[in-house]
């Protein structure tokens, strides 16, 4: 499991982290969301053992990361901002990572770099940003991580690509345990792929929960009544209303029984149920339309 518990992280004045606590089940994908300078990087740099926290603690199956070398081997970490030596090809970065790590797994680097088809004579500092990723996916998935860290991992790259990397990253999780953190404002991938999700916004934690859960618990409907009803007379937690002519359109928080029985008991003309997506559900818990994943 890895867990985050009342994680504090400042850098000078500016308060990056508050009290932010995070819980990822074994052998599952969690994605993490939020607007720039939510807070995200900064979380999963704490789970990697880059950053040491201020207060709080940040755990892997119950052991801290920070300066935990044992641990960090188990690690897998693409970064968004991809770093590599300046004079490495990719056969220089496969002697390197087969030198340091225990678990590296060469037939997977051979597939892999079979699958991507990477020049490996060329140096990697000199590939196109895409390129870069996919070199960066070969080498954190031949280590064969337990743990598996992406921000941001398939911006850039192409629906191939993207599909490619998803579906290696989904038969880890479901043939070896391995957990996975996704950071990403891809949100309509990560609804097909996550198994929760957690939303971040200045530094804190203001939902987690398991998807089918979150989705179940928020609704999107539209509505018509035959007399002047304010949609405030409904009792419902609204979270976004807009009008279409006499039709109302609603997101509403609460069971679908609760939001079903409120509804009906005002007779409507129309009500109709329409499909809520992530990338709504982020937009409107974070206070509305006005603020996008981007």
């Amino acid at each position: 499991m890895v867990q985050i518990e009342n994680l504090t992280k400042k850098f000078d004045s500016f308060t990056a982290l508050n009290s932010l606590n995070l819980n990822i089940k074994k052998g599952s994908i969690y994605g993490l969301v939020g607007i720039n300078g939510s807070g995200k990087t900064t979380a999963i740099k704490h789970l990697a053992g880059i950053y040491r926290q201020d207060n709080g603690t940040v755990s892997i199956d119950g052991m801290p990361v920070y300066d935990n070398a044992a641990l960090k081997a188990k690690v897998g970490f693409i970064p968004d901002d991809l770093y590599f030596f300046p004079n490495y090809n990719m056969k220089s970065l496969r002697n390197f990572y087969a030198t340091m790590y225990t678990t590296w797994n060469d037939k997977r680097y051979v597939r892999l770099q079979e699958m991507f088809k990477l020049d490996e004579k060329r140096r990697v500092s000199k590939f196109s940003k895409g390129m870069q990723k996919q070199a960066a996916f070969i080498f954190a998935m031949s280590i064969m991580p337990s743990f598996l860290l992406l921000d941001e991992p398939i911006d850039g790259l192409d629906p191939i690509v993207r599909r490619l990397i998803m579906q290696e990253i989904i038969e880890d999780v479901a043939e070896r345990e391995m957990t996975v953190l996704v950071s990403s404002h891809n949100l309509k991938e990560m609804d097909g792929i996550c198994d929760a999700i957690g939303i971040i916004k200045n530094g804190q934690m203001i939902i987690e929960r398991d998807l089918d859960d979150l989705k179940s618990d928020v609704h999107k409907v539209q509505l018509a009544f035959d007399t002047n009803l304010e949609t405030s007379e409904l009792g419902l937690q609204i979270l976004h209303e807009e009008s279409r002519g006499s039709i109302s359109l609603l997101v509403i928080r609460g069971s679908e029984e609760e939001v079903t029985q409120r509804i009906n008991s005002f007779n409507p003309l129309i009500f109709d149920r329409l499909p809520l997506t992530l990338e709504e559900i982020f937009v409107y818990e974070t206070e509305g339309a006005n603020e996008i994943p981007y």
